[in-house]
């Protein structure tokens, strides 16, 4: 019996380009001033699920909360091997803390239905929170294993894994269905060549209506056949909004986020003194010397 494993990914900004408009006046994060990228360690649950595929047999549904231009993460999952995606995107989901986060994905995680595992990156480097994975399991009422490093063995009925701690590992197990938290532990795969020609040509339902807009053809009908060619090709991302995941209002995005930045502090560095040392013996002597003198070293 083939399994169902739904990997939870985001995108994020790319917190290594940092810059002075990183951050907007009421605390939230200024995604537009920094390139996205695949959030890391959601990498390595997703090729943790591919692995689980090439062992089991197993369907991998990869699902992202964000807006429309999100959908490019769900194309790389796809270029990796994943079977099916779906985009979580909504005006009323923006501004979402981890709690409102992690209530929207139960509601996609019900409406997607029958799951035998979820996967979920440890924590995505735009909060350093780790705390969607543990709230998620939460609220769908069921077991989880946090900080996975390996899968050792998986069945119906249970799921053993490798669990990293401080100092060492713990092997668990736990009933199915089952909630696992990814650290990089693994390799994540590179996109492959065919599947990358293949489904480059993936889209939403947005992206196909925005790729018509202004084309001499926006009949209805016309975008209904091309879309049912689309899902036959299984080229079509799903794209889903609050009213299709039946989500409460009152419980997502800013509505639902009690978390609230109160303060913001830029810090600014700045350049001092440095001191130039020759690249040859006595330099080198003399800058050991000096280090000894003030007890950096000795």
């Amino acid at each position: 019996m083939a399994y169902k494993i739904v990997v939870f990914v985001k995108q994020v900004p790319d917190t290594k380009n940092v810059s002075g408009e990183a951050m907007k006046p009421d605390g939230t994060v200024n995604r537009a001033a920094l390139p996205a990228i695949f959030n890391p360690e959601d990498l390595n649950a997703l090729e943790l699920a591919l692995h689980l595929k090439d062992r089991y047999q197993a369907k991998v549904i990869v699902a992202t909360m964000g807006p429309p231009a999100a959908a490019e993460v769900l194309r790389q999952a796809l270029y990796r091997g994943a079977d099916e995606t779906a985009l979580l995107t909504d005006r009323a989901f923006a501004g979402a803390d981890t709690l409102a986060t992690s209530y929207t994905l139960s509601c996609c995680a019900k409406k997607i239905g029958d799951f035998d595992l979820i996967i979920c990156g440890r924590q995505a480097i735009d909060g350093d929170t780790a705390q969607v994975g543990p709230q998620l399991a939460e609220k769908l009422d069921i077991p989880q294993i946090s900080y996975v490093e390996e899968v050792l063995k998986l069945d119906k009925k249970k799921i053993t894994a490798k669990r990293a701690i401080d100092g060492g590992f713990e092997i668990l197990e736990a009933p199915m269905p089952c909630l696992m938290t990814v650290v990089d532990a693994n390799d994540p795969r590179p996109a492959n060549s065919l599947r990358l020609m293949k489904y480059k040509k993936a889209k939403t339902r947005s992206e196909l209506l925005s790729s018509h807009s202004g084309a001499s053809y926006t009949d209805a009908e016309a975008l209904a056949v091309e879309e049912d060619s689309m899902r036959a090709k299984n080229l079509w991302i799903h794209e889903w909004n609050n009213a299709d995941i039946k989500a409460d209002p009152e419980r997502i995005g800013l509505k639902g986020s009690p978390t609230k930045v109160k303060n913001i502090q830029s810090v600014v560095l700045t350049g001092s003194g440095f001191k130039k040392i020759e690249p040859n013996e006595n330099g080198i002597a003399s800058l050991i010397h000096e280090l000894i003198e003030d007890h950096t070293l000795g």
